[in-house]
């Protein structure tokens, strides 16, 4: 999974008080949090088949807090994403590893933290990062669908830096066309924002049994935005094949 990225936070601290709980004035304790993560990032990776969603592959980041100590007892260790979800917290008696699986694209500022018997806590933020891999195939199509994608975070933390769009049409040759010829077609790739504006587009005229490349970054990621193919001339049957990376 990558190379293996440490976080070692040492901090001597006066009980804390816990959420909801008012800490012990007087009452000493010190924590050594040591957080090893798994990966500083990954990718969630949609595919899609003829418009029809195949598969996800979500990432999963390991949070090890397995070289933290205290001069008592660690009771609880636990992350908070800071995006208004629950903590995930775990029994540091029967277990030293969190492991969580990144659902949404974006930016997050995790809160790792440990807590001892006597109240006392010691806190860390580990950033990480999650981008998005949209990859769209459709075949022998004289319709092609609109591939609709949602740069904006929805853990309500910083803007992707950028949508980068790599798209492939085929005018494929078929058996009969070998022997008598086919025609080439036109068509139009459209990026559109969530009002109807053309934010990019490109025109290619591409002959039988040729190719069109379209390959483009945008800058716009607060809006919802989708990708389209127009047929400029002879609504010819094409192969399209999408891949839109939202990047942090």
């Amino acid at each position: 999974m990558g190379s293996t990225r440490y976080a070692l936070f040492v901090v001597l601290l006066m009980t804390m008080s816990l959420a909801g709980c008012t800490s012990e004035e007087g009452a000493e304790s010190s924590i050594s949090l040591s957080v090893e993560h798994s990966a500083d990032g990954g990718t969630i990776v949609e595919s899609y088949s003829n418009g029809d969603k195949t598969s996800t592959t979500i990432p999963t980041i390991d949070f090890d807090f397995s070289s933290t100590t205290a001069d008592v007892n660690i009771i609880t260790f636990g992350i908070n994403l800071n995006d208004g979800t629950d903590s995930l917290e775990i029994d540091a008696a029967n277990n030293s590893v969190i492991s969580f699986e990144f659902l949404q694209h974006g930016w997050y500022n995790i809160t790792a933290y440990a807590i001892d018997e006597d109240g006392g806590q010691v806190e860390a933020i580990i950033s990480i990062k999650i981008d998005m891999r949209i990859e769209w195939v459709e075949a022998n199509t004289d319709q092609p669908q609109t591939l609709v994608f949602d740069p904006v975070p929805a853990n309500g933390g910083a803007s992707a830096q950028m949508i980068e769009v790599n798209s492939i049409v085929e005018n494929p040759e078929t058996f009969d066309e070998i022997i008598s010829g086919g025609d080439s077609v036109g068509i139009t790739w459209n990026i559109m924002d969530e009002v109807d504006d053309v934010c990019q587009k490109k025109s290619a005229n591409i002959e039988n049994g040729g190719s069109g490349v379209w390959d483009t970054i945008h800058f716009n990621t607060f809006q919802v935005h989708e990708l389209s193919i127009t047929f400029d001339d002879n609504q010819e049957n094409i192969n399209v094949e999408h891949i839109v990376s939202i990047i942090y």
